[in-house]
C-alpha cells in the first residue's frame, strides 16, 4: 500500500494522489490541497485494483465511499472532516440506498450536503460523490 503526495509549483495547493483511489480518467487531479481545505474530485464505483466499475448501485456506493477515504487520509483526513458533500445520482429515487451507505461510513459526521438527479455519469456509473474536508 502506498500514499503519497505529489506538489506542484505553489506554496499554496496541493495535487492529492494516491493507488488506493481510482487514477483519474481524465485531466483532473484526485484531490487538491489548498491552505486547509482538500477537494476530492468525483469519485464512481471504480475499484482502483483492477480498473472495473462495481455492477450494482450498492457496490458502488461502497466503492465512492472507499476510494473518497482513501483520498482523504493522503492528508491526514477523514470522515469527520468533511464540511460539504455533493451526491450526484442518475436515478433519484435511489436517494434511501445511497443515504444508507453513506450514513454508515459518515457516522456522526454530519456535514452539508446537496443531492442531485443527473442524466448520466461517466462510464455508465449510478452514484458520483464528491466531497470538501478542512484540516482541523
Amino acid at each position: 500500500m502506498s500514499l503519497f503526495t505529489v506538489l506542484i509549483n505553489s506554496p499554496h495547493k496541493e495535487i492529492i494522489y494516491t493507488d488506493q483511489a481510482p487514477k483519474p480518467i481524465g485531466p483532473y487531479s484526485q484531490g487538491v490541497a489548498v491552505n486547509d481545505y482538500e477537494y476530492t474530485s468525483g469519485q464512481i464505483g471504480i475499484d482502483p485494483q483492477t480498473g472495473a466499475l462495481a455492477d450494482t448501485l450498492e457496490d458502488q456506493t461502497h466503492q465512492v465511499m472507499k476510494n473518497l477515504k482513501a483520498i482523504l487520509a493522503v492528508s491526514g483526513l477523514g470522515f469527520d472532516d468533511v464540511i460539504n458533500t455533493h451526491i450526484y445520482l442518475t436515478n433519484i429515487s435511489d436517494f434511501s440506498t445511497v443515504n444508507e451507505i453513506y450514513s454508515r461510513y459518515m457516522g456522526n459526521a454530519t456535514p452539508s450536503r446537496s443531492t442531485v438527479g443527473v442524466a448520466s455519469l461517466p462510464k455508465g456509473a449510478f452514484v458520483e460523490i464528491e466531497m470538501i474536508a478542512k484540516k482541523s
